[in-house]
């Protein structure tokens, strides 16, 4: 089994949010994690951390969610990685009720978001 850590890039533009997720992720030891809170630097971001896991916010002040990623896949070096949306647009009862739902073709998870959720849904999603 490989032992290597997962990397999982955030970008959000709260950065509580950032740090908290960051912290729960990092202290299970699995994963490294890179928080980005401008969305304008996500794509060099990617590019220098390559991640397997991008978990990337929709509504953001600079650049929105949907544009970060159309840069994401435009770019050779960073086309592929998964990307998970976060949106507080969908309540929990919203996305459990679109079982597998994606926006815009991506997997999304409504916040807030519990530890056990996120972490489901990187294992689910994550470059293997």
């Amino acid at each position: 089994m490989d032992r290597q850590k997962k990397k999982i890039l955030i970008v959000d533009d709260e950065a509580d949010f950032t740090k908290i997720i960051k912290f729960n992720l990092d202290s299970l030891g699995k994963y490294e994690v890179l928080a980005e809170n401008k969305a304008k630097n996500a794509l060099s971001a990617a590019i220098s951390f390559k991640p397997d896991l991008i978990l990337l916010d929709i509504m953001m002040p600079d650049i929105d969610g949907g544009e970060v990623a159309r840069q994401i896949e435009a770019e050779a070096s960073t086309r592929g990685i998964p990307i998970v949306f976060l949106t507080a647009a969908l309540t929990k009862e919203e996305a459990a009720s679109c079982k597998g739902g994606k926006i815009g073709g991506y997997v999304y998870i409504a916040k807030p978001v519990t530890l056990k959720e996120l972490v489901d849904c990187i294992e689910r999603n994550i470059i293997k």
